[in-house]
């Protein structure tokens, strides 16, 4: 063969392996894809230009978690307008993709799949459920996402940044302080109702632990997530003599349930995990109980909690949203919100804004805080909780965002020795 044959011959060559590794790109949603170095010195990646930073928004504004999905959203669409009203990031303004799944894993997956190639981060993504089923194409693509979701299988994933506690540490402090301070006592039989998939059991192993340390004995009622009458489950708690209730579902059913059990003369306390109540509960008839007994534990404080970061949040807040109610979603977008931004700004310090590099500077961070409250989350790690310290939050229609702190932020002994288990 000629020289010149077996030039033309290479150059074939590698024309089709480049054509290969293109389109191996685009099936992996853009994570197979060649970093660029722009004009400023910054490696860019998907999402990135020489002027925008699109960010996409996975929500649920038409299923079971339609109200916190909105407040999530306009949050996040909040801080980023903020952002891009400073200056944006990097010099390049911050553009927001906003995606409906309804809280349908099916819808999601194609969501994802719609938007993954041209975003740079997911600073929002509801349902563990959802989240779930695209754990190894997001770890694949590399893009940073914050779900808004707490189940222990969604830890081990360098991609996926499960903020504060998981459900389990969650239930471990709340059956703590229902022992200390609600009267629990060694004996007694406590309820667990509970969404069937990864929140649901996620929270139901923390219950279960606690219950096993502490000598009590979990009645168990699992549920869907479109399940809404629970007269049937109260009836089942009564009848077993349960002394309290564990709520691991929606602020629908949360709401049948405290209704049903206080009209049926079941007068014990309740303790929710943090998707169990939303502050529109309050126009219901459902509003007696839960002023009466509710609690949930988060690891989030409420936006009622006299921190100087959360009364600028409501007063723009308000501004913006004139009429919008104010609640835990608020707060947690915003939260989520302020995580990526601060993200994104470590990376340009780095000239990386590849998502490995968006990857890298979040992981960096050992001890963030931002003025949001709670204890210090430690983003270096990924097959752990980034904190163990919950809130205890009660119902309160005079407070900001319809709740207000009983308990500050704290780890109980039994959350301390926990081995949180990890999907990997």
């Amino acid at each position: 063969m000629s020289s010149n044959r077996k030039a033309v011959v290479a150059a074939l060559v590698s024309l089709a392996l480049a054509a290969t590794a293109c389109a191996s790109g685009k099936a992996t949603g853009g994570g197979g894809q060649a970093s660029a170095t722009g004009g400023d010195g910054v490696k860019t990646g998907p999402g990135v230009t020489g002027d925008t930073i699109t960010l996409s928004l996975l929500t649920d504004l038409t299923g079971p978690y339609a109200s916190l999905g909105k407040s999530l959203t306009q949050a996040q669409q909040l801080y980023f307008d903020q952002v891009n009203q400073a200056g944006g990031v990097c010099g390049r303004k911050i553009e927001t993709v906003v995606r409906d799944h309804g809280y349908d894993a099916q819808k999601a997956m194609a969501s994802y799949a719609e938007v993954a190639p041209k975003t740079a981060a997911i600073p929002q993504f509801i349902g563990s459920p959802m989240v779930t089923a695209l754990k190894d194409k997001i770890n694949a693509d590399k893009v940073l996402t914050i779900p808004m979701a707490w189940a222990t299988g969604l830890l081990g994933s360098e991609a996926i940044q499960v903020t504060g506690t998981t459900y389990d540490v969650d239930m471990i402090n709340g059956v703590d302080f229902l022992v200390k301070e609600k009267g629990l006592k060694s004996g007694d039989k406590i309820g667990h109702l509970y969404f069937e998939g990864d929140y649901g059991e996620s929270a139901l192993a923390g219950s279960t632990y606690a219950a096993g340390k502490l000598g009590l004995t979990v009645v168990e009622q699992k549920i869907k997530a479109t399940d809404q009458d629970m007269t049937a489950q109260v009836a089942a708690f009564k009848k077993a003599g349960v002394k309290a209730v564990l709520v691991s579902a929606g602020p629908r059913q949360a709401a049948s349930l405290v209704g049903v059990a206080l009209a049926g003369g079941m007068d014990v306390p309740f303790m929710g995990s943090n998707s169990a109540y939303s502050p529109q509960l309050l126009d219901t008839p459902a509003a007696p109980a839960l002023l009466k007994d509710f609690y949930y534990v988060t690891a989030g404080a409420p936006i009622s909690a006299p921190l100087p970061a959360y009364q600028k949040l409501i007063a723009d807040y308000r501004a913006k949203y004139a009429g919008q109610p104010l609640d835990s979603g608020v707060a947690a977008g915003w939260t989520a919100a302020v995580i990526v931004g601060d993200a994104l700004r470590k990376a340009c310090e780095n000239k990386d804004l590849s998502r490995a590099g968006i990857i890298a500077a979040h992981r960096s961070q050992k001890a963030w805080e931002a003025g949001l409250g709670g204890t210090p989350m430690d983003f270096s790690v990924y097959d752990r909780p980034a904190s163990r310290a919950s809130y205890i939050v009660k119902p309160d229609k005079d407070a900001v965002g319809g709740a207000t702190l009983v308990k500050e932020a704290a780890v109980s002994e039994l959350a301390e020795g926990y081995t949180v288990p990890t999907a990997g």
